[in-house]
């Protein structure tokens, strides 16, 4: 399980014109992928991580100031680039693997008092993010 996160000052996620996700304050934008292996003891430790990542102004965490998260599915964080140039899918799990385990993602979000936006499990998204920073980084269980 691999996510890439930003700090964003504000972020939104739209499925044909129709925003399903927002965050209108600080944050974090998580495009989350699964893959194969991944199970749910991956996905409890993949949201403690992403609620007490200190990538926040001063430090701080998602945990500490109570700021929101908009966690976005992303199989393409598990495309393989090494041969040619279209990218292979193969390390991305199928949906039916990958969907319940991005919804225990937001689900131990939830249940530790984290505020969770989300987009809408395989739909075409268009994300929009102001950046914060810009910081980004990738977390990996």
């Amino acid at each position: 399980m691999k996510a890439v996160v930003t700090r964003v000052t504000r972020a939104s996620v739209s499925v044909d014109g129709e925003v399903v996700g927002e965050l209108a304050e600080p944050g974090l934008l998580v495009l989350l992928g699964i893959t194969h292996s991944d199970n749910k003891d991956n996905a409890s430790t993949m949201a403690r991580k992403l609620h007490e990542l200190r990538i926040l102004r001063d430090e701080q965490s998602c945990a500490s100031t109570d700021a929101p998260l908009l966690v976005v599915s992303q199989f393409t964080l598990y495309g393989d680039t090494r041969k040619g140039r279209r990218p292979s899918w193969t390390a991305a799990a199928r949906p039916e693997h990958a969907e319940p385990l991005v919804e225990t993602v937001v689900a131990e979000l939830r249940a530790r008092g984290a505020h969770v936006q989300t987009g809408r499990f395989g739909a075409m998204m268009t994300v929009e993010s102001v950046n914060d920073g810009p910081f980004t980084v990738l977390v990996e269980v």
